[in-house]
Order: structure tokens, then C-alpha cells, then sequence
């Protein structure tokens, strides 16, 4: 208990003496007998008198107009590129060189995917996902509101009939000719299909 009053003490000395340097620090305030300018009266000068007296010096009143007239001297002492590399390998600068000189290669963008009037009925189909019973697969498709449930050996479309699904693809058999049609499966992508 003697140990915490004794720091206690010493913290208010301590307080006490910071307390009086700070109010012996602070600034006094002065006064002046007489005050040069008065507030509510003008300042006497002669600034007229004194510019024609003094000549062409600058007292920072005037804009010079003219000094925008004067054209602009470029710099003519050593000029240094600041991000220039200090050593440099020449033969990796000429390969660089060489590559930038080569004209672009055109590239022939991909021809656009057509939807084969075949297939066209199956394009508002929607693929939404498939699940996986046992060894059954059942294929979610979406038309305009409504959700049609597919499975191997169901029609679509009247015309189509699934023979066989897998989880990259669904394969369709055209009724009236026989033909088959392997269309990607791709969430939530409208039936494309590739024959």
C-alpha cells in the first residue's frame, strides 16, 4: 500500500509541475499606447506618388498581361530518360524490335452457330440441370413457364425421341427420318444441336 502512495505522490507533483509551466508558457497579452490604424478609417497612403517616384517596380498590384505574350524557350541543356535502364542487353532490344515490326496476324473469327431448321423446334428448349437415380438419368428442360421432365425412350417435341443421355450430352432421334442429333448439354443454354 506504501508503494501505490508513493507513486500516486509523485504522479501529482508531477501534474502540479506540468500545470505551472504550461500557464508560465502561455502567452501574455500586450498592449500598444497608440494604434497606427484605427478601424472605420482609411489608411493614408500615396501609392500614385510612390510608383512614379520609384519607376517600373513590381509593388504586386498589376497583372503583366504581357509576360503570356513571350514565347516559351525550349530547354536546351542534357536531357536523360529517368526510367532507362542503365545496361542494356542489345540483342534482346533488336529481338523486341523485330517482333513489333511483324504486321499483325489476322485471325478468321469463328463461323456463327446456325440453328439447323431440323433443329429448330428444339431451340426453345432450355437445359436446366439432370439427376441421376440409380442408372436412370432424368433431364430438366424449360419451355417458355413450364418444366418437362426427359428420360431415355420419352418424345420431345413430338418429333424427337431421346436415345440416350449422358452427363455431356443428350442424343434425340428424329421420328420421321431416322436421324440422330447429339445436342451439348450447358446449364441454363437453349438446346443447340450438332449432327
Amino acid at each position: 500500500m506504501n508503494r501505490q502512495r508513493l507513486i500516486l505522490f509523485i504522479l501529482v507533483i508531477l501534474f502540479a509541475i506540468a500545470a505551472l509551466w504550461s500557464y508560465s508558457a502561455m502567452p501574455q497579452p500586450k498592449t500598444v499606447s497608440t494604434l497606427t490604424y484605427t478601424s472605420g478609417r482609411q489608411a493614408k497612403t500615396n501609392v500614385t506618388a510612390t510608383a512614379k517616384s520609384t519607376g517600373n517596380t513590381d509593388d504586386g498590384t498589376r497583372l503583366k498581361v504581357n509576360l503570356c505574350d513571350q514565347e516559351q524557350s525550349n530547354f536546351k541543356g542534357y536531357r536523360r530518360n529517368l526510367f532507362k535502364p542503365i545496361f542494356i542487353d542489345k540483342l534482346k532490344v533488336v529481338k523486341q524490335q523485330a517482333v513489333a515490326i511483324k504486321p499483325p496476324q489476322v485471325v478468321a473469327p469463328p463461323p456463327p452457330v446456325i440453328i439447323q431448321p431440323v433443329a429448330a423446334p428444339l431451340a426453345r428448349f432450355t437445359f436446366l440441370g439432370f439427376l441421376k437415380k440409380g442408372s436412370v438419368k432424368t433431364i430438366f428442360l424449360a419451355k417458355d413457364n413450364d418444366i418437362l421432365l426427359v428420360k431415355k425412350g420419352d418424345k420431345i417435341a413430338i418429333r424427337y425421341e431421346a436415345t440416350d443421355i449422358s452427363d455431356q450430352s443428350l442424343t434425340l432421334t428424329v421420328t420421321d427420318t431416322g436421324e440422330k442429333i447429339v445436342i451439348p448439354l450447358i446449364e441454363n443454354r437453349s438446346l443447340a444441336a450438332t449432327r
